[in-house]
C-alpha cells in the first residue's frame, strides 16, 4: 500500500503538488517510485524556464524503465532539486520529502486530485 499524505494534491501522471502561496513544489508519489524501481538518474528543468501545464519537463530513469515528468501547472520553475540529480535514488527513499523535484511559481491552479481521489486512482 502506496504512502499518499492528505495534506498534497495529485495528478493523473503519478506527482504530488504542495501549495504554497503561489509557488507549487513538485514530485512523483510513492506509487510512481516504486513502479519504476531503483532511480538511477534524473533530469529537470533549469532555473527560469517557462513551463506550460502537461508539458515534458524533465525525466526519471531506474534500472527498469524511464518515466517522464510532466507539468502540473503552468509557470516559471524557481528551484530545481539538485540533491535528486547528484542522488537519484532519494526519489525512492524519500519522495514526499528530500526526493522533490521542482519547484513552479504560478498565477492558476488547475483543478488537482484530492489524496482521497488519488486513492481510488490507485485502485486503494
Amino acid at each position: 500500500m502506496s504512502n499518499v499524505p492528505d495534506s498534497l494534491h495529485y495528478t493523473t501522471d503519478h506527482e504530488w503538488v504542495l501549495v504554497e502561496g503561489d509557488v507549487a513544489t513538485v514530485g512523483i508519489t510513492q506509487y510512481a517510485a516504486d513502479a519504476l524501481g531503483d532511480v538511477v538518474f534524473v533530469a529537470l528543468p533549469n532555473l527560469g524556464d517557462a513551463i506550460q501545464k502537461g508539458a515534458i519537463v524533465g525525466e526519471v530513469e531506474s534500472t527498469k524503465s524511464v518515466g517522464e515528468i510532466f507539468a502540473p501547472v503552468a509557470g516559471e520553475v524557481v528551484e530545481a532539486n539538485s540533491a535528486v540529480v547528484d542522488t537519484p535514488d532519494t526519489v525512492n527513499s524519500d519522495p514526499y520529502g528530500a526526493g522533490w523535484l521542482i519547484k513552479v511559481r504560478f498565477a492558476e491552479l488547475p483543478d488537482l486530485l484530492d489524496a482521497a481521489a488519488y486513492r481510488a486512482l490507485i485502485g486503494e
